[in-house]
């Protein structure tokens, strides 16, 4: 996976590695999406109650993003990393012996906020090779991220029909998280950038951070477009066991296996990110999350295959927007790396809370077409912050190309 890509001080095989930490950890937020019909069923509750378990674990997220990632800038992130593992692991044992909802919830946000492993490790391989190379070292392990996030519902799905429970993918990825814990560290460095930086030392010194243009525009982007993704994954399971398909869990699952092609298709987005600039990778991956919700919104609400057609719309166009995303704000300083990524993700994040609160609402007001409504006028909204920062960007430099 790393061969093309020359790094300093590293063994071989850490890209491949550390693209799986990521895909394993993130993982951890995304093992309840398909379970949430049976959740529901288990505790007796409504579908929108059972909905609260996927905005928990964004929420949870958020505050990891915000108060554990701004430490990679100033620790060992071997002894960061492995503490952040030990601890999802036991919050993922709490989460499957939870006895009623609001137990599930609480043990969510803790899963969540300390499974940001992903955030700490994207930023710290783009340490580890030439600036020309971070586009794509980025799309490496974003494309490890993305898959962590569609296949874990197929995991969750798979294991929850087969092992007759939603609690056994909970204790399944902790088995998974503790023998990664010993892998792991063996291809991180010994330390971080700014090692020895006070924790409130690094905290004061996130607002300031807000001055940079290039990271406003990608937290904008990434704000709408993580919203309108997760407010269609947070309701998809309810479509697919509603009257029109009557599937459960597994099936449900199985959507994220058969949307990993359009995340397989991300490093291209890199090396377009490294040769033509993230502004236009962002406008080629906001016609795709529109292609995504208008079909899924016409033969989605009947046909499984236009709603597989549509994931893998959605998976290519957010992650190749990430990807530009990240490769915008890493083209900063390399010493606030971590910082950058802790307000970029901690917004895409509250994002993602965002969508799956107000899908869950809009779910049991308008169905799954008032879904693919909320998603597509997410992207039209994306997409006037995009047209209108290019604008800026034209007027001020004066370009004749603008």
């Amino acid at each position: 996976m790393s061969a093309s890509i020359p790094l300093k001080d590293s063994r071989s095989g850490t890209l491949a590695m550390l693209a799986f930490a990521c895909g394993v950890m993130v993982a951890t937020i995304y093992l309840c999406q398909p379970l949430l019909a049976e959740m529901a069923r288990s505790f007796g509750i409504a579908a929108d109650r059972a909905a609260l378990v996927a905005v928990a674990t964004q929420v949870g997220y958020t505050l990891g993003i915000l108060f554990v990632v701004p430490l990679a800038d100033g620790s060992d992130p071997v002894k960061l990393i492995r503490r952040m593992m030990m601890l999802t692991i036991v919050g993922l044992i709490a989460a499957a012996l939870a006895p009623v909802l609001s137990a599930l919830l609480v043990a969510s946000v803790s899963i969540a906020a300390t499974c940001v492993v992903a955030q700490i490790l994207i930023p710290l391989a783009t340490t580890l090779a030439a600036p020309e190379f971070r586009g794509r070292i980025v799309s490496k392990l974003s494309t490890g991220l993305i898959l962590g996030i569609l296949l874990s519902r197929t995991f969750s799905g798979l294991a929850a029909e087969y092992l007759g429970s939603w609690r056994a993918p909970f204790l399944l990825e902790a088995l998974l998280i503790a023998v990664l814990f010993f892998v792991l560290p063996r291809y991180l460095p010994a330390r971080s950038t700014g090692a020895g930086i006070g924790y409130w030392h690094l905290i004061k010194s996130l607002p300031p951070l807000f001055r940079h243009r290039e990271l406003q525009l990608s937290m904008a982007l990434s704000l709408c477009c993580f919203a309108g993704f997760s407010a269609l994954w947070a309701t998809l399971a309810f479509h697919l066991s509603s009257a029109s398909f009557g599937l459960g869990p597994a099936a449900a699952g199985l959507f994220g296996l058969w949307g990993a092609p359009g995340a397989l298709l991300a490093p291209m987005a890199g090396r377009l990110a490294d040769r033509w600039g993230p502004g236009r990778v962002n406008a080629c991956a906001l016609v795709c999350m529109a292609a995504c919700f208008l079909l899924a919104a016409t033969l989605g609400r009947t046909s499984v295959i236009a709603l597989v057609i549509a994931i893998n719309l959605l998976d290519f166009g957010l992650q190749s927007g990430q990807v530009a995303n990240q490769a915008r704000i890493f083209g900063l300083s390399p010493e606030i790396r971590g910082r950058l990524n802790t307000l970029y993700m901690g917004v895409t994040f509250g994002g993602g809370a965002m969508g799956a609160l107000i899908g869950g609402w809009v779910w049991s007001v308008a169905g799954w077409v008032g879904i693919c409504w909320l998603g597509g006028c997410l992207v039209v909204m994306a997409a006037l912050v995009l047209g209108c920062a290019s604008v800026f960007a034209c007027a001020a430099s004066k370009t004749p190309a603008c």
